[in-house]
């Protein structure tokens, strides 16, 4: 008697899934180690700079002019009272002021920003240490000029003897009782202008642009008197005259 030989059927092998997106996993591992790269530097990187109180004094009398070029700083202006000219901030390793002083006795101030590109990711440094405060006498012949972004000027009454300049993109200008020997120039972008000007109306030559805002003032060029320019972009302007 004749064995059949029986044929055993081998079963197939169950198929391996593959992945419907063969480059998402080698990209999903670069992105990976990209963030474990940079989070050391994320946490380092938050603003928290050792942000120290830093003061100078100077003699008012040998000061005959201001120019304040600053950026990110509120700038607070305010009558010395013992004719002294002194500046209060705040200064870190990788922010700090330049200050010097003419042969003419033009007092210069500026921001100085020494920075890796890793220091400027994150935020910005705390609202109270970016305040520059400056008390100014009354001797001011070759006038003053200010120029911020992302922070307010303000003024207390005083008393400029020569030209006024005061600039800021990102922020508002306010004065009161504000005394210039010269002209005026109030520049102001995302913000408003407002303020007093001591002298009567007749007293400038008034000259204002203001573009989607409002303002009291209207442009006299034929005017006789010293120049007053007020431009206001994206913001109102309020200035009273105090004959």
């Amino acid at each position: 008697m004749k064995m059949k030989n029986k044929q055993t059927k081998q079963a197939n092998p169950t198929p391996i899934p593959q992945s419907r997106c063969p480059g998402r996993q080698p990209a999903a591992l670069l992105l990976a180690l990209l963030c474990l790269t940079l989070l050391p530097l994320l946490g380092s990187c938050r603003g928290e700079q050792d942000f120290l109180p830093r003061s100078y004094t100077l003699d008012g009398q040998a000061v005959t002019g201001v120019t304040v070029d600053v950026a990110d700083r509120t700038v607070e202006i305010v009558p010395s009272s013992d004719g002294q000219l002194r500046l209060s901030c705040h200064e870190s390793r990788q922010e700090y002021y330049s200050v010097s002083v003419s042969d003419s006795g033009e007092l210069t101030i500026e921001l100085v920003r020494d920075k890796d590109w890793t220091d400027y990711i994150g935020l910005k440094a705390p609202a109270e240490y970016r305040v520059l405060r400056l008390e100014l006498p009354d001797s001011l012949t070759a006038g003053l000029t200010v120029r911020t972004t992302n922070g307010d000027v303000s003024l207390s009454p005083l008393t400029v003897g020569g030209d006024v300049s005061l600039e800021v993109n990102g922020g508002s200008l306010y004065f009161e009782e504000l005394r210039a020997g010269g002209g005026l120039r109030l520049t102001a972008k995302n913000g408003d202008i407002a303020g007093s000007l001591c002298g009567s109306r007749e007293e400038f030559a008034v000259r204002c642009t203001v573009k989607k805002g409002e303002s009291n003032l209207v442009s006299d060029t034929a005017a006789q008197g010293r120049p007053l320019e007020v431009d206001c972009n994206n913001g109102d302007v309020r200035v009273d005259f105090l004959p």
